[in-house]
């Protein structure tokens, strides 16, 4: 195998890794936040990832796996955190900068 090869099996794993984890959480998130997030419905996403992940598995061909690799950045990048916002999964809650992890920090005042 040459080094551009073992590349390209590398990025195809990659690809395939980032379309199966998105389509685990696309799956775990709850029917109602995909509505609140005014996101496609949750159904909409699993049929689209499902499928990338299927194209990456049974046929590679490149536009494929491509347009996947779009939706699933589209999921990441727009998709899930609309749902973790709507969800409540938000970084950080309601906390100032300088909480710590027994209550707010005030400087040894």
């Amino acid at each position: 195998m040459t080094a551009f090869g073992g590349f390209m099996s590398l990025l195809f794993l990659g690809m395939l890794v980032l379309a199966v984890v998105a389509l685990v959480m696309a799956a775990m998130a709850r029917d109602d936040a995909y509505v609140a997030a005014d996101k496609k419905n949750k159904m909409f996403w699993l049929i689209i990832l499902g499928v990338t992940v299927a194209v990456n598995l049974l046929v590679p061909i490149l536009f494929l796996q491509i347009a996947g690799l779009i939706a699933t950045i589209v999921f990441f990048v727009d998709v899930r955190p609309a749902l973790k916002q709507v969800s409540g999964g938000g970084g950080r809650r309601g906390g100032s900068s300088s909480d710590g992890p027994y209550g707010p920090y005030n400087g040894g005042r």
